[in-house]
């Protein structure tokens, strides 16, 4: 197992820009492939974005936010980021990092990543 810890979060304005960090302890970050998830108000945990270990090489995103949002990772800060550009209030939600030991499988489902950090409060005003 690894401990998540998430930050970055906040308010901001319909088009700003915000990076959210996940730190993660432990000895194996190489190991791992990394997610995040997204929670809104009443409604159910839903997927934005994996990163797989470094020998895959994958990075994939949910239709909502192809093309605004980037994951990645800094294997030497045992750290995930994920760069959030030109948000909407439809983003607003808080924001779970999660992580896999071993290859991706159904990485769009939250069963399939062992540990999650607490999460982090996104809110974008209109």
């Amino acid at each position: 197992q690894v401990q998540l810890v998430e930050s970055g979060g906040g308010l901001v304005q319909a088009g700003d820009s915000l990076r959210l960090s996940c730190a993660a302890s432990g000895r194996t970050f190489s190991s791992y492939s990394f997610c995040w998830f997204r929670q809104a108000p009443g409604k159910e945990r839903e997927f934005v974005a994996v990163i797989s270990r470094p020998m895959s090489n994958i990075r994939n995103y949910a239709d909502s936010v192809k093309g605004r949002f980037t994951i990645s990772r800094d294997n030497a800060k045992n750290t995930v980021y994920l760069q959030m550009n030109s948000l909407t209030p439809e983003d607003t939600a808080v924001y779970y990092c999660a992580a896999k030991a071993g290859p991706l499988a159904n990485y769009r489902t939250s069963m399939e990543y062992s540990d999650w950090g607490q999460g982090t409060q996104v809110t974008v005003s209109s």
